[in-house]
């Protein structure tokens, strides 16, 4: 799997994403701009010492992005149209995910061959926090591998 964040905005946020793809050894594409300093240093003050564990892609545009890697993209979204419960997640899926406070623009919407939402009452969810649920999934469903050799 990979994870994919369209145009983060909020430093802390992207760095509790990069730790949660450190923890489950995924690679993590960011589709910029970003609103805040992607430079070397200002990675490692967000992701404390998580960052050096992840494979970190930046991508001009959504177009070029899509160009680059093949796969399936899974849209996180309040707008979803399947519950992520009922959901089966293939190897190799982008799980894609907007910006804090806009999401994605319709494009992006509509270019994905999924859309998923994380079924709770009240709008949204922290991103990180549903980028954390997110994987988990992946893991529960076989998709990415248990870390530490667990069975």
């Amino acid at each position: 799997m990979h994870l994919t964040l369209h145009q983060p905005g909020i430093a802390a946020n992207f760095g509790n994403v990069l730790r949660s793809c450190a923890c489950f050894g995924v690679p993590l594409h960011v589709i910029e701009p970003t609103g805040f300093p992607l430079a070397a240093k200002d990675v490692r003050r967000a992701a404390m010492d998580y960052g050096a564990e992840v494979s970190l892609s930046r991508h001009a545009t959504w177009d070029a992005y899509r160009s680059a890697l093949p796969g399936r993209r899974v849209l996180f979204t309040t707008r979803g149209a399947e519950p992520l419960d009922r959901f089966d997640f293939a190897l190799g899926d982008h799980l894609v995910f907007g910006n804090e406070s806009s999401g994605v623009p319709e494009v992006v919407h509509e270019s994905c061959e999924a859309r998923i939402v994380i079924p709770i009452r009240g709008r949204s969810l922290n991103l990180s926090n549903t980028v954390a649920i997110a994987l988990f999934e992946g893991l529960r469903q076989g998709c990415l591998p248990r870390p530490g050799g667990l069975a």
